[in-house]
Formats: C-alpha cells, sequence, structure tokens
C-alpha cells in the first residue's frame, strides 16, 4: 500500500512539558485511521503539526511518501477544532467565502459538495438554524474544497447526539469508500470509531502507546479462555490434538487463549494437567472495546 502519512519520533514542546513525545505515526491509502486518547492526550496538537498549523519540535513527517509538505499539504483537508461558520450565511454561501479565501474562483463545487454531505436541500437556511450535526457536515464540507485525497479530522463527532453520529459516521465511510478519501479522524470515546476505523493509534500522555488494525482490535476484545502454561509447545498439541480447538493464539510468557470451546475451561484445564502441562492460571476474557480502551489507558 502507499503510504499517505508517516511521522517519525514527532515531538512538541511548550517551554520543558512535552505535549506530544516522539510519536511515529503510519497511516496508508485507504485508511480510516482512528486517533485515540483522552481529551489532552495530545491528538489536536498532532494534527496541527501534520497540517502545518503548529511547528514541530523536533521530528520528521512525510505526506505522500514525500519530505515535500508544501506540495502535500495541498492534498489535505482538514477540520481541526471546529472551523467558523458564518451564522448569517446559508450553507452554499459559507462554501463560497472559503472558496474565495483558497483563491478559488469557479464556485460551482459548492451545489455538489452539498450534496456530498447531504446538505443539498438547506436552501436559504441560515447556519445559525442548523442543528449541531448539520454545522458538523458543513465543516466537513469546507474541509473537502479542493477535493482532497486525505482528511484530517478532529472530534467530528463531539457533542452529536445517536442520530448525528450516526450520520456522520455514514458520511465518512461514503467519502473513504465511494471518493478514495483516506481519512484520520480523533477522538476520546473509542465506541465511536469502532464502527468505522481499520487503524487506530492510541494516544497517552502525549505518546503513542499502541498501533494496532482493526482486527487486531476485535481479537484484544474477543472473548476467550485465556491460559499460562509452563510449556507452550506441548500445550498447542494438547489444544490442537486432543482438545480439537481450530481457534487459538499463542502469546508471550506461556500465554495461549482458545476463542473456541469457552463453555469446557474444567475440561481444558484437565486435559492439560493430564499431560503434564502446568496451568498456573486460567480466566475467562470478556472485555468490551471500552473496557480495553481504560486498560490501556491505565485506569480502573
Amino acid at each position: 500500500m502507499k503510504s499517505v502519512l508517516q511521522t517519525c519520533s514527532l515531538t512538541k514542546k511548550y517551554g520543558k512539558e512535552k505535549a506530544v513525545n516522539k510519536v511515529s505515526l503510519n497511516i496508508e491509502k485507504g485508511d480510516i485511521y482512528g486517533l485515540i486518547g483522552k481529551n489532552g492526550a495530545g491528538k489536536t496538537t498532532i494534527m496541527k503539526m501534520i497540517c502545518g498549523l503548529a511547528s514541530q519540535s523536533q521530528g520528521d513527517i512525510k505526506l505522500f511518501g514525500s519530505s515535500d509538505l508544501k506540495k502535500g499539504r495541498k492534498r489535505i483537508g482538514a477540520t481541526i477544532e471546529q472551523p467558523a461558520l458564518y451564522p448569517n450565511m446559508t450553507a452554499k454561501e459559507n462554501l463560497i467565502y472559503y472558496n474565495k479565501l483558497l483563491g478559488i474562483t469557479d464556485y460551482s463545487n459548492a451545489q455538489e459538495i452539498l450534496s456530498l454531505v447531504g446538505l443539498e436541500d438547506t436552501g436559504k437556511k441560515k447556519t445559525k438554524s442548523f442543528s449541531m450535526g448539520m454545522k458538523q457536515r458543513l465543516s466537513i464540507a469546507i474541509s473537502l474544497i479542493g477535493n482532497p485525497d486525505f482528511l484530517i479530522l478532529d472530534e467530528p463527532t463531539n457533542g452529536l447526539d445517536p442520530l448525528g453520529i450516526k450520520q456522520i459516521r455514514e458520511l465518512l465511510l461514503k467519502l473513504n469508500y465511494e471518493n478514495e478519501i483516506t481519512i484520520l479522524i480523533s477522538s476520546h470515546i473509542l465506541g465511536e470509531l469502532d464502527k468505522i476505523a481499520t487503524r487506530y493509534g492510541v494516544i497517552k500522555n502525549g505518546e503513542l502507546i499502541d498501533e494496532l488494525s482493526a482486527y487486531e482490535l476485535e481479537k484484544s476484545c474477543e472473548k476467550c479462555i485465556s491460559l499460562v502454561v509452563n510449556d507452550s509447545e506441548k500445550a498447542v498439541s494438547i489444544i490442537k490434538n486432543i482438545i480439537k480447538s481450530n481457534d487459538y493464539e499463542v502469546l508471550e510468557n506461556g500465554v495461549i487463549n482458545i476463542y473456541d470451546f469457552l463453555d469446557i475451561p474444567e475440561e481444558i484445564n484437565k486435559a492439560l494437567v493430564e499431560n503434564s502441562v502446568l496451568v498456573s492460571n486460567l480466566t475467562l476474557k470478556n472485555n468490551d472495546i471500552e473496557s480495553y480502551f481504560i486498560k490501556m489507558m491505565g485506569e480502573d
């Protein structure tokens, strides 16, 4: 896959304090990359540095495989900390205004973009009368001016009701699938990202503590019997040939997760012990995604 964004040891200092510390992200073409972390973790600062709205103290950024950031940033659309919407203008007038700011003199794209985000029927309605969800979609519409290949969205579902969140989610999936736009989206609520994100970066206190695929996250949260044994190789042979499990995972330090046969933990333990495998721990794990995130953040 082609690289859209690479950061290497990206760091931002304010005085002696590091708001972002040695963050190395990798985003490939077609990704919907969820940047997840608590409020104040450094997500917005990372996005600002990528977009050129803040300078990095250390580290490197590559866009579309190149260090020519001026050229690469022309292919980015971004909504960071909510762009100003002019309350006495219509959605189309707002788009035309931002076209002018970017030096675009052909405004024929305005109606097309409004249709793309589902605001084509707002007509003469002023944005001061828009719902929060409509305002968020208009903000995304503004970021689509210039037909970007890479969209950066800072907490676009923040403050929305469940319907508004669903509408934004469907819009982002449409932009990704139909318009082939790679997306970087931040949130402090993992449950808002897990229905759309293909990859994740987890930020804690300005540091990237994990980067994983949606499949890896799903596996981490999947219900399983987790064993700690003294002989992984022998245990695997028993799990395959005696228990007949086809869905297991061998980890470090003697940990084995079994994803089938969840209703017979006693028999699994008995089979291992009878074949001279010491089981020092056996637990039934059932993490949901929010619980996994809380654990990653080191919270109770």
